[in-house]
C-alpha cells in the first residue's frame, strides 16, 4: 500500500531550518573550537586534554550563541555549563561535542535526553510501520555535533567532522544523521513553493532554468 505523506527527516530540517543558519552554526563550532585551543596552549601536558575540554565548551558555547543571534533562532541565555539552545520552525537546536566514531558523550546529558523525547513525534518518517500514525509535528529537536579526533596529537584545534542529527526519542539512535557539507546540498534539491511559484512567469517569458580524556568536553 502505498504511504499517504512521502516526507522525510531532511525535507522537514530543510522546510524549518534556513541555509544560512545552518552555514554559520558550522561555522560557529570551528571557530569555537580554534579558540578553545589557542586559549590551552602552553599548559601542562598532564592535563591540557581536560583543559581543552573544558575550554571548548565555554567557547563553542559563545560562538554557537553568537551564531543563533544572529540567524534569528532566539538562543537561551548563556549560563555556566547549561546547554544553549535555539529554535528555527518546529526545530530546537542545540549542540555537544564527541569522539570522531563513538558517539557517547551527547547520552550523558539527562537534558539532552528529556529534549530528544519530542522527536517521538517524527519517528514515524523513519519507520513504515507507524507511518499511518504520523500527524505534522509542532516541535522536534537537532543536533549540531562536532567530532574531534581520540587524541590532541591529531588535528587538536578544529573537528575533524560536523555533523547534524536527529535523535530518537531516548537519543539510542539516529533518525538522521549528515556532515553538514553533504547536508548543505539538499537547499538545492529541494526548492520551495516560492521559488516554484516564481519560477512560472520566468519560464513563460523564455529566459530559462533557476539553484573526557581525549579533550572532546561538551
Amino acid at each position: 500500500m502505498a504511504q499517504p505523506n512521502q516526507e522525510t527527516i531532511h525535507d522537514l530540517l530543510v522546510r524549518n531550518i534556513p541555509r544560512e543558519l545552518v552555514m554559520g552554526l558550522e561555522e560557529a563550532k570551528l571557530v569555537g573550537a580554534q579558540r578553545a585551543y589557542a586559549a590551552a596552549r602552553g599548559m601542562d601536558d598532564g592535563h591540557l586534554p581536560s583543559v581543552v575540554g573544558q575550554l571548548r565548551h565555554f567557547h563553542m558555547n559563545e560562538s554557537f550563541h553568537r551564531a543563533l543571534t544572529v540567524g534569528g533562532a532566539s538562543p537561551s541565555p548563556l549560563r555556566g555549563n547549561q546547554i544553549v539552545t535555539g529554535r528555527a520552525g518546529i526545530f530546537t537546536l542545540a549542540r555537544f561535542n564527541t569522539k570522531y566514531g563513538v558517539w557517547n558523550s551527547g547520552r550523558r546529558s539527562e537534558t539532552r535526553k528529556q529534549m530528544s523525547l519530542a522527536n517521538a513525534a517524527i519517528e514515524p518518517l523513519v519507520q513504515p510501520g507507524l507511518f499511518s500514525g504520523y500527524v505534522e509535528p509542532s516541535q522536534a529537536v537537532v543536533f549540531i555535533v562536532a567530532c574531534f579526533a581520540g587524541s590532541l596529537h591529531s588535528q587538536p584545534d578544529t573537528p575533524v567532522s560536523i555533523e547534524i542529527a536527529v535523535p530518537d526519542r531516548h537519543m539510542q539512535g539516529w533518525l538522521f544523521r549528515e556532515p553538514i557539507d553533504a547536508f548543505i546540498k539538499r537547499y538545492d534539491q529541494q526548492p520551495t513553493a516560492g521559488q516554484d511559484d516564481l519560477a512560472v512567469p520566468k519560464l513563460k517569458k523564455n529566459i530559462g532554468k533557476q539553484q573526557d580524556k581525549d579533550g572532546t568536553g561538551s
